[in-house]
This record gives structure tokens, C-alpha cells and sequence, in this order.
């Protein structure tokens, strides 16, 4: 070894796995941004002007930059990054300023944006705290590690590691001798069953509209697209979140941060089919079973003071199958009732409630009652999706299946690796007959020129559907917020089913706020669209 010879140690950068949909579409990738920096030794003699001239034009203080050309490694003849442009920054001339170059440098970046953004999920440099929390990880100083969404869950799969080399350089750097190495290991991709363009159109049928939706193939459990709106930029936590972008997002009362479609609401009528379900296996009902009512309010008897169920529409006689269509709270009610609160747990169970998803992601489980149906009242109310019934919407989504696959309660698959591994276990919670029973109906629900669904009838493609409205509130007196639900699936090819929530609809026609919504996106998936 030469006098002049020296020992260098280098870094092996490994690449993270990108995030794939079920078509091969970038949902995580790998990509190039552009980035502003500073050569120390070009800025002159009036650096220090253009430092200020920087400044403003990138909306950062001088401290952020003199601190970063501070650093010890910084040398007069290095490119020394300032900061990720975003797209207007990026538009600007900074030709005229000494010293200051662009340069594209490979980064991570999201192409779908705020259409996916709380299923990618974003990456960020970890910390110290994340070092302390999972020290068997080994996170490098510098590493970028999933902190929201799929980044995230699959984190370990996606992460690379990086490698090491051990030589020795001569005094023009030259390699002469490899001491040791270590390779870099890149992270795996992960494939989705998410199908991205479907994810895109119903993110755009919301127009900052608050809510979110779940879509599944039924058959097979896939996860075609899960939604919320408003959503955020995750490119934005990438290329630098400056504090307004932050602020905002923060105290915007719809909440762009906040993960919908992982969170349980009260679905309101569109629980009614599994109540139907229940009452035909049980044999309480039959699909021919009239119910005379009279008016729009009902209670049971004088124990129930002044509380109510409330109906929308007076239908003095009504059976099963005009219950759904006009989606009729009291009829329910009082299946819900005659089924009796043992026998109406142990069966609305089956569909999924008080078990976790066999998922990485994590989803709530959904449930029937806190701790029971403590009175007749709670149990009405659950009979049409009330009381304390709570489900996310891929939860829901996943309740239908049965009534498409002769019973069977489909499991979801969102990793595309389990789908290879052969198919989910399914449950069966239903005989094929009472399937068969209420898919027809659903199919009424929006064939029917009165069926609260009808608006979703679309030429040449049979849908079933139901809509819900969910009211919030405390006590029957006051005027809540109100949820609008659309459940929707084919009934001919079965290859998807949405299931779609809008908050505060009151005073905007309700559940058939959501089915105009919805409308256009099964329209559009099914070549079906109106020009």
C-alpha cells in the first residue's frame, strides 16, 4: 500500500420495491424529481444575495439553506441539495443565479396522487423514535421507511438493504484492492389487487365530496379500490410539505388526513338485506309475508314512550320484497323483532361481524351492539342498520357476497401473492334459495321505476343495489348529519361490487346523492358510458 493510498468505505445504495396494481400500473414507484441545490464555490461574491433571492423564490428561510451548506461534508466544487421541487417550483428560472443548479435525482413518487394516497401511503426519512421502537429492524440513519398506508404495512418486503464496500483508493481515487463487500439487497415489489383506473374514476365521482367506498370482485374477494375524499398528495410529503400545506390539511374540518375507508360508520338500510336474510332462514318471514302499517311513525307498544321508528314513504300494505325497494324502516323493525335478539345476533354474525379481516391492512372489526341488545328498542333499530351496527365499507362490501355466491361469504385478498397461493376459505352463511331471494329483490331495489335505487338502472347490464341513509344523532328530536349509502353489483358477470358512502347528504337528496354518484363509475367500468 502506497503512502498515498487510502482506505475508503462506501455506502451500496439498494433500491425499494415498488408498488404494483393488479395490471402492473405504479401505484409506488421508483421515479425522478427535480431538486434545487447549491455549488458553494460558484455563488461569488454576492452569495449571500443569492441566498436571499433563493429564498423567497422557494418560499424557505435563508437558515434552512446556510444550515444545509454547513454541513461537514460539504466541499466548494459539490452539488449540495436544497430542496425537492414541487411542480411550480419547479416551472420557475433560477438561471440567473450563481451557484444554483437543478438537477433530476431518483426519488419516490406516487402517480395516482390523492386518488390513492391513504392506500400507498408515503414514505419519510426515519427517526430516532422509529429506531427505538423497532431496533430489530436495523434502520439505517438515513433510510426512508414506510409511515402510512401500504409503504407502510409492507414496509419489510418493499425496504432494500443497502451494502458495503471496503477498498483502497490511490490519490486519484482509483479502486486498487477490495478489502471487503457486502452487495446490496433491493426490496421486493408488491402487486395489488387494486385496479387503479377503477380507484381513479371513483375518487374523481366524489368532487371533494366527504366519504369513501370499497370495491370488490365478489367472486373472488379482490380488492379493486379502496377510496377516500378528501385525500392529500403523498408526492407532496416527497418533494418538501411546506408548513401552510401541513396546516391546511390539518385543520380542514373534512379532514384529508383522516383514513375513511379503515373507519366503521353506521350503515343505516343497507344493512336491511342481512336482516331480511336472517328473518327468511329463520322462517319469521316469507318473501310473500304483508305487514300492515299505517303512518309514517311506529312503536311497539305504550313501554317505549316516546320513542319511534319512522318510515319515508306510507305504504299501508307491504311484503318483504317492497320493503327493500322503498326501503321501509318499520317493516324491518318488526322482523327484527319477531326474530328476537338471540336468534338475530347469532345468524347477522355469521356476515363477518366481531372478527378481523384477514388482512395485513389494518381494518376494524365491525360489530352488532357494544354488549348487547339490551331492549326491544336497540333491537329495531339494528334491524335497519341503526342502534350500535358499525362497519367499515369493505366490511359491507364483503356482507353482499353471500347473496351473489349462493351463501358463501367471501374472504378479501388485497395481496396479489395470497391470491396465487389458491383461493380464500368462504363461509357459508346462507342456504342458496334465501341467496337467490335477495339478490332479486336487490335487482327490484333498482329496476323498479319506485325502487330507491332506480336512478343506477343502466341499459344492458343487470345491477342490484341498496341504497341507506344513516342518521347521527342523539335523540329524535334534533336534525343530525346524515351518511348516504349505495351498495351496487352486476348480477351477470359478477365481477364487481361498490360499496360507496357520502357524508352529510341531508338536504341533498339523501342516499340518492350517493347512487348519482355511483352511477357514472359502473357506467364507465362497463363500457357503458353516456356521451
Amino acid at each position: 500500500m502506497d503512502a498515498l493510498d487510502k482506505v475508503n468505505v462506501q455506502t451500496l445504495p439498494s433500491s425499494r420495491g415498488e408498488i404494483l396494481d393488479r395490471n402492473g400500473h405504479g401505484l409506488a414507484i421508483n421515479g425522478t424529481i427535480e431538486v434545487i441545490g447549491i455549488i458553494p464555490g460558484k455563488l461569488g461574491d454576492d452569495g449571500e444575495q443569492t441566498l436571499v433571492e433563493l429564498a423567497e423564490r422557494l418560499g424557505i428561510s435563508t437558515e434552512i439553506m446556510k444550515g444545509k451548506l454547513d454541513a461537514a461534508w460539504v466541499k466548494d466544487d459539490l452539488f449540495v441539495p436544497i430542496l425537492n421541487l414541487n411542480a411550480q417550483q419547479g416551472r420557475m428560472d433560477y438561471s440567473d443565479l450563481a451557484g444554483v443548479e437543478k438537477k433530476n435525482e431518483r426519488a419516490r413518487v406516487y402517480p395516482y396522487g390523492a386518488a390513492a394516497a391513504h392506500l400507498t401511503g408515503y414514505i419519510r426519512q426515519v427517526t430516532k423514535e422509529d429506531m427505538t421502537k423497532a431496533p430489530e429492524a436495523q434502520y439505517g440513519t438515513n433510510e426512508l421507511i414506510g409511515k402510512s398506508g401500504s409503504e407502510q404495512v409492507y414496509n419489510e418486503v418493499l425496504r432494500g438493504r443497502d451494502g458495503k464496500r471496503i477498498s483502497i483508493v490511490d490519490s486519484s481515487g482509483q479502486v486498487k484492492e477490495i478489502l471487503a463487500e457486502k452487495k446490496a439487497v433491493n426490496g421486493q415489489d408488491i402487486r395489488l389487487t387494486i385496479d387503479a383506473e377503477l380507484q381513479q374514476s371513483i375518487y374523481a365521482s366524489f368532487r371533494e365530496d366527504a366519504g369513501t367506498a370499497a370495491a370488490i370482485n365478489p367472486k373472488t374477494g379482490e380488492i379493486l379500490a379502496l377510496v377516500n375524499s378528501p385525500s392529500y398528495d403523498p408526492n407532496a410529503f416527497i418533494v418538501g410539505l411546506s408548513t401552510e400545506q401541513w396546516d391546511e390539511w390539518n385543520h380542514n374540518p373534512d379532514k384529508p388526513l383522516l383514513n375513511r375507508f379503515t373507519k366503521l360508520y353506521a350503515p343505516g338500510s343497507v344493512f336491511k338485506p342481512i336482516t331480511a336474510a336472517v328473518g327468511l332462514k329463520l322462517g319469521v318471514t316469507t318473501p310473500g309475508k304483508d305487514r300492515e302499517i299505517h303512518g309514517l311513525h311506529w312503536s311497539k307498544d305504550p313501554s317505549w314512550g316516546n320513542y319511534y321508528v319512522t318510515r319515508v314513504k306510507e305504504i299501508p300494505v307491504l311484503n318483504l320484497r317492497d320493503a327493500l325497494v322503498y326501503s321501509d324502516n318499520i317493516y324491518l323493525a318488526q322482523e327484527a323483532l319477531e326474530i328476537g335478539a338471540d336468534a338475530f345476533l347469532k345468524e347477522a354474525v355469521k356476515f363477518g361481524f366481531e372478527e378481523g379481516l384477514p388482512l395485513q391492512f389494518p381494518f376494524p372489526e365491525a360489530s352488532l351492539a357494544n354488549e348487547g341488545i339490551k331492549n326491544e328498542i336497540q333491537l329495531a333499530d339494528s334491524g335497519y342498520g341503526q342502534g350500535e351496527v358499525l362497519m367499515s365499507p369493505l366490511h359491507l362490501a364483503l356482507a353482499y357476497t353471500p347473496f351473489i355466491n349462493g351463501g358463501k361469504l367471501i374472504q378479501p385478498v388485497l395481496d396479489s401473492s395470497e391470491q396465487e397461493k389458491g383461493p380464500k376459505e368462504t363461509r357459508e352463511v346462507l342456504d342458496s334459495h334465501t341467496s337467490q331471494i335477495i339478490k332479486s329483490m336487490l335487482v327490484d331495489v333498482v329496476q323498479d321505476p319506485k325502487g330507491s335505487g332506480h336512478s343506477a338502472d343502466i341499459s344492458g347490464i343487470e345491477i342490484a343495489g341498496k341504497t341507506g341513509t344513516a342518521e347521527l344523532k342523539i335523540n329524535k328530536a334534533e336534525k343530525g348529519q346524515e351518511n348516504g349509502w349505495f351498495v351496487a353489483f352486476d348480477t351477470m358477470e359478477s365481477k364487481l361490487l361498490l360499496a360507496m358512502m357520502i357524508e352529510h347528504v341531508e338536504g341533498r337528496g339523501g342516499s340518492g346523492y350517493v347512487v348519482n354518484k355511483a352511477t357514472p363509475i359502473l357506467r364507465k367500468y362497463y363500457g357503458k358510458e353516456q356521451f
